[in-house]
């Protein structure tokens, strides 16, 4: 079980017979009467995303997730090839599932595959991934001394703010949970 005080971005709970992922959460103190918890929540199967409220001190049951290794094979239209690195079974996933995991994957990233009572639901990034840069307009000699940024196409398609010194070419580490620049490789 799960209690109010021990939300995390990123937790699956069952709640009304469905998979719930916490997207976000908010501790809500009230002038008069108890506190609330305002839930961000994303149903694992459908997608959908609701918010709602319940009083501090609820409990959920939390989902029993299996992980397991697995690794990314290639992309045809909007459905994503991965293998079990264990069995070496090939399992799709659609982009709609996958939602935001889309811009990271390459060829052969490894990945976790994360799956509820036998049926896959998902996957799980690594911390960072490595992604070379597609596009990027030139940055210029002196410019770099107030910080400044432009965005860079990455070969996922995914665009981020880098360094004015980034090129076309160069292959750059991203973080996954906020898909911000962290290192020129």
């Amino acid at each position: 079980m799960i209690s109010t005080g021990e939300l995390r971005k990123g937790v699956v709970i069952e709640l009304d017979g469905d998979l719930w992922q916490i997207l976000d959460y908010h501790h809500i103190k009230m002038g008069r009467g108890s506190a609330q918890v305002r839930i961000k929540l994303r149903n694992v199967r459908k997608g959908s995303t609701v918010e709602r409220s319940f009083q501090a001190g609820d409990r959920w049951p939390r989902a029993p997730m299996e992980r397991r290794p697995a690794q990314f094979l290639y992309r045809d239209g909007d459905e994503f090839h991965f293998m079990d690195s264990d069995t070496y079974d090939q399992f799709v996933l659609s982009a709609e599932q996958l939602d935001d995991a889309v811009n990271y994957l390459k060829d052969a990233l490894v990945i976790d595959r994360v799956s509820y009572q036998g049926e896959t639901i998902g996957v799980e990034l690594p911390v960072s991934v490595e992604l070379a840069v597609t596009e990027t307009e030139p940055g210029f000699a002196g410019d770099t001394a107030s910080g400044a940024r432009k965005g860079a196409t990455l070969e996922t398609g995914l665009v981020v703010q880098v360094p004015l010194f980034i090129s076309v070419g160069d292959v750059l580490r991203i973080d996954t949970r906020t898909g911000e620049y962290v290192t020129r490789v």
